[in-house]
C-alpha cells in the first residue's frame, strides 16, 4: 500500500473519519485489494497516525462493508461475492424508492439545484474525470437524495449502502459513458415536481436497470 502521507490534513473532521476516508479511497481505487490484510500498526505508520484512530476507522469501514474483521486474525479488505452483490441490489430496491419518495415529499429548490449540478458535472465533464471522481459524484448524488428524505433512520442505514454500491460500480460500471447518467434525469425531475409515487417508481426502475446491466458481468454471463 502506498499513501501520500497526508491522511491527517483535514482539521474539520475527527481523525478517525479522516483515516477511514483515506483507507476507503485506497480500497475503492484498488490501492488495497480484496482479501488484503490490514495490520493496524502498518496502517498507522503509513498514514502517520497512532493505532487508535486506525482501529476506530476499521470499525467504521467494517460497518460499511469494506472491511472484514476476524477474531485473532485482524482485519482485511472485504471481498464482494456475486451473492453479496445481488443482496446489495435487493437492499437498494427496498431503500432507494423510499428515499426518492420522501425526497419528493420534502423537496426544496436548492437541494434539486445541487442534484442537477452534480449530474451536469458528470455528464459534461465525464470524459476528463477519473473513474474515482465519477464514482464519487454518483455517491454524492444518491447520498443527497437520501439526505433530502429528512428521515434520520433511513439515512443512517442508506449511506453505508451507497458507499458499498460505489465500490461495485467502480469495478464494473462504465460511468465515463454519459448515457450511464441519463436515468438520473427523470428521477430528479420527479423529485423536483414533488411527485412521490413517480419518484418512487422511477427510482425502482433505475435500480432494476443497473442490476440488469451489472449482474451478468459479475456472473460472467454478460
Amino acid at each position: 500500500m502506498e499513501t501520500n502521507g497526508d491522511a491527517v490534513a483535514d482539521p474539520q473532521l475527527p481523525l478517525r473519519d479522516v483515516v477511514a476516508r483515506r483507507i476507503r479511497e485506497l480500497i475503492l481505487t484498488g490501492g488495497l485489494s480484496p482479501g488484503e490484510r490490514l495490520p493496524e500498526d502498518h496502517l498507522a505508520e503509513q498514514l502517520g497516525v497512532s493505532r487508535n484512530p486506525v482501529r476506530e476507522a476499521l470499525r467504521t469501514l467494517e460497518a460499511e462493508g469494506f472491511v472484514q474483521v476476524f477474531a485473532r486474525r485482524g482485519a482485511s479488505v472485504a471481498t464482494l461475492s456475486v451473492k453479496q452483490a445481488d443482496d446489495l441490489f435487493d437492499l437498494r430496491l427496498a431503500l432507494e424508492p423510499l428515499g426518492a419518495r420522501l425526497a419528493a415529499r420534502h423537496v426544496t429548490q436548492p437541494a434539486v439545484d445541487l442534484l442537477r449540478k452534480i449530474l451536469a458535472m458528470a455528464q459534461q465533464d465525464g470524459a476528463r474525470r477519473s473513474a474515482q471522481e465519477l464514482s464519487d459524484l454518483h455517491t454524492e448524488l444518491h447520498s443527497k437524495i437520501f439526505e433530502m428524505s429528512r428521515n434520520d433512520h433511513l439515512i443512517s442505514v442508506a449511506l453505508p449502502m451507497v458507499r458499498r454500491g460505489q465500490w461495485l460500480l467502480l469495478q464494473h460500471s462504465s460511468l465515463k459513458n454519459p448515457h450511464a447518467w441519463d436515468e438520473h434525469e427523470p428521477l430528479i425531475a420527479a423529485i423536483e415536481m414533488g411527485a412521490e409515487e413517480l419518484a418512487e417508481t422511477t427510482a425502482r426502475a433505475h435500480v432494476l436497470s443497473v442490476r440488469h446491466r451489472l449482474m451478468p458481468r459479475l456472473t460472467g454471463t454478460g
